[in-house]
């Protein structure tokens, strides 16, 4: 017998004996009562007959409703259901066969009602008492209990008073809210839960504080990014423990209680305020639609898969080249109950034949492009692999989704897309260019447009997740140069932009999302030190590692030639330029495509300069100026027919 067997058998064992004991114990009570606690002895000597028969009826009939089924120290309204009905069904066929047959071997009506009251209570009693015991007393392992941690709440709002409502619920958690401390000074000196409000969160920094807490939890879902982050620099001054509840999306949907804590991450200090959206109009964009989104296994593609979902697109259409990130994001939605919409493709955005079928099966009226490579040392090396998936594969879907009837195709591009320095930042801006181009062709209806944003927080290979690992690793934090800053943005708070831009873009756009003030790496490598208890440069030690290929020290937001233009969105920018023609920018990648395997890859990146002239490749750091001369005549020989502003290459170095 398996240890889960034993304990399954002695919970059964517990239930079957606590009820027969309550039932006995009623019955007797109940004989008792209706006798002013003088039974005769007549009744004396019928009574174990009476409870001979009583006693295993009614636990037959409890058992067959289910109660003893359940756990023992969990009671709810249907186990309170179940026992009800357990027990008034045997008493009124008791009480009916008693008064119509006068069975001397059942007991009269009015003990019968009296023990059925009793037993009720008695039964309601015992189970509340084993559910006491477990939340109180006992860890969620069953294990006793004994020492509770002593824990102050910041925020006693909604979030904070429930908080302590649930931790007083279930002591087992060994956690015990001693104090409330809030900005809002109407609620100082007053108790929420019977725990005191004492005053500000800054009382936690102020020497003649005495109070002993073992850990501060912050329960302030709804605060600004800067509050959270000014009260994390005071716990961390007066060296406290500190976690946080979940974010405000997880508490609004239901699947998470306020108990549920968490570390605080870089998230909570660097996002910014609740975005405003118009979900009407993004709603009669995707509602009832075949919605595609590209990419989708990779971080942005899947947040959109999330966030569309809601949305009640009639398809979903899932399609990303790794079936690995296609599966995790696949069971998530299943998990969420998205089962009935979704769609996931295993597919290749520069696979034609496959893209083709996918589009003729299942005619998508709104893509999402989000497939591409972007790490951008990587593709300094091999360029042709950049150009292939971020331009030819963008300008494939692209041109696939306008033959095929779609209403919207949204690229996701990049702010290194600007005066690019890199592989990856140029062949996005190709993209960008080929994208505008089509949807400036003729007899196009199908609405194009592009999004940029910066750095996204927590996205795959981006720097918070290496940061963390190198903490993890004990250091040291490998920080490119003291002073390179980028935009960064929470991975939610991209793609609902993007939705937005999506749903009002008329085409032709590109679109840049306000990404505030750039952060400066260095801070945020100091940031995320300290947030896992450490100080950066005594317990982990910073080195700068210097800039790699294709990296800036600054990102910009704006393409000169690039006109400014106001959106209905504060967080939205709209830029619009003048588009190239699109026989000049697919004969372009014509000539691209002919030579991609052809050329090394700085002659290649000559090339790509040579269509994108604010284009400032990385061609190594010593090349010498024979083999460059040769690099360039042959990548001139290459584009001697692209238009004459184009073709004047000029080698730079990065």
């Amino acid at each position: 017998m398996t240890a889960n067997e034993k304990r399954r058998g002695l919970r059964v064992l517990i239930i079957f004996t606590a009820y027969t004991v309550v039932l006995v114990a009623s019955l007797v009570t109940a004989y008792e009562i209706r006798f002013d606690f003088n039974l005769p002895q007549d009744e004396v000597r019928q009574l174990p007959t009476h409870l001979l028969y009583v006693v295993p009826f009614q636990l037959g009939f409890l058992l067959s409703m289910g109660p003893c089924a359940g756990l023992l120290s969990y009671f709810s309204l249907p186990e309170l259901r179940r026992l009800f009905l357990g027990l008034a069904i045997p008493s009124i066929g008791l009480s009916s066969w008693s008064a119509f047959y006068s069975a001397n071997s059942l007991p009269p009506q009015s003990v019968l009602l009296a023990q059925f009251v009793l037993a009720f209570g008695g039964l309601c009693a015992s189970r509340l008492a084993f559910r006491i015991i477990r939340e109180r007393f006992l860890t969620p392992n069953g294990k006793p209990k004994r020492q509770q941690r002593r824990i102050g709440i910041i925020g006693a709002g909604d979030v904070g008073s429930s908080l302590a409502r649930d931790l007083l619920r279930k002591r087992g958690l060994g956690m015990n809210p001693v104090a409330f401390f809030d900005d809002n000074k109407n609620k100082w000196r007053s108790r929420v839960h019977n725990v005191p409000v004492l005053g500000a969160p800054e009382l936690l920094s102020d020497p003649g504080f005495h109070l002993h807490l073992d850990e501060v939890v912050i329960a302030m879902p709804s605060a600004s990014a800067k509050r959270i982050k000014e009260i994390v620099e005071l716990l961390q001054r007066g060296n406290r423990r500190f976690t946080t509840v979940p974010s405000l999306d997880q508490l609004a949907s239901g699947k998470v209680q306020a108990s549920r804590l968490r570390q605080v991450e870089i998230e909570d200090l660097l996002g910014r305020d609740p975005i405003n959206l118009d979900k009407r109009n993004i709603e009669h964009c995707l509602r009832d639609r075949v919605v595609l989104v590209t990419g989708a296994g990779g971080s942005i593609g899947s947040e959109l898969c999330r966030q569309i979902s809601q949305f009640k697109p009639a398809q979903l259409l899932l399609l990303d080249q790794s079936e690995v990130q296609l599966f995790q994001i696949e069971q998530e939605l299943l998990e969420r109950g998205e089962g009935h919409i979704i769609k996931p493709l295993v597919a290749d955005i520069v696979d034609e034949l496959r893209m083709r079928q996918i589009f003729r099966e299942f005619l998508p009226q709104v893509v999402f492009h989000a497939a591409a490579h972007k790490h951008v040392p990587m593709l300094e090396n091999q360029p042709a692999e950049a150009i292939k998936n971020n331009s030819f594969g963008t300008a494939q879907t692209a041109k696939l989704a306008q033959e095929y009837g779609a209403e919207r195709f949204v690229m996701v591009s990049t702010d290194k897309a600007i005066n690019p320095t890199s592989v990856m930042g140029a062949t996005k801006r190709l993209a960008e260019l080929y994208v505008q181009a089509l949807h400036g062709a003729a007899t196009n209806r199908t609405r194009f447009m592009a999004v940029r944003f910066g750095n996204v927080l927590g996205s795959s290979g981006s720097v918070v997740p290496t940061f963390k690992r190198q903490i993890a690793a004990g250091g040291p934090v490998k920080v490119t140069h003291p002073e390179m800053t980028r935009y960064f943005m929470t991975i939610p708070e991209a793609v609902s932009l993007v939705l937005q831009s999506g749903a009002f873009g008329s085409g032709g756009e590109i679109f840049v999302l306000d990404m505030g003030k750039p952060i400066k790496i260095l801070d945020l490598a100091n940031q995320l030190i300290e947030l896992c208890g450490f100080k950066a440069g005594e317990d982990i030690q910073i080195e700068y590692v210097g800039l790699r290929p294709g990296e800036k020290l600054f990102e910009e937001l704006q393409h000169t030639g690039e006109n400014l233009a106001p959106t209905n969105h504060p967080k939205i920018l709209r830029f619009i330029s003048e588009p190239l023609s699109f026989e000049s920018i697919t004969d372009q990648f014509a000539k691209l495509r002919k030579c991609l395997h052809a050329l090394e890859p700085n002659e290649l990146k000559l090339l790509i300069q040579a269509i994108i002239p604010e284009y400032r490749p990385f061609l190594g750091p010593s090349v010498p100026p024979a083999t460059l001369e040769s690099s360039t005549n042959k990548a001139r020989e290459q584009s001697r027919a692209l238009p004459n502003r184009l073709v004047q290459i000029e080698p730079s170095f990065a």
